[in-house]
């Protein structure tokens, strides 16, 4: 699992992501409920495709906007690390911040 901290992706909170790995879910980033804290027991779920949407936990709109445009935006990168096209070294090169 990659931890990409605010300072690597440009958003307010740490994000998650992982190859698929034997997981029976579709592709997704996980986040905090609360900044700073990374507890897997207390996290907002996001779906990337068809489109980016919540799963499970609750974010307020500005950052769930926030953090769509940015799955939105790096979308391929993701899903080549979802399927394990790509490792993590080569997902944070192509990653890219999402824009203040």
């Amino acid at each position: 699992m990659a931890n990409l901290s605010p300072r690597t992706a440009g958003l307010p909170l740490t994000a998650w992501v992982s190859p698929r790995g034997n997981a029976r879910h579709k592709a997704q980033v996980k986040v905090p409920l609360t900044a700073g804290e990374m507890d897997i027991d207390s996290v907002a779920v996001i779906s990337i495709r068809p489109e980016p949407w919540l799963v499970t936990g609750a974010l307020d709109s500005a950052t769930f906007e926030q953090i769509t445009g940015w799955i939105r935006h790096n979308e391929a990168a993701l899903l080549d690390d979802w399927d394990d096209v790509i490792d993590t070294a080569e997902l944070i090169g192509k990653l890219q911040k999402r824009a203040a």
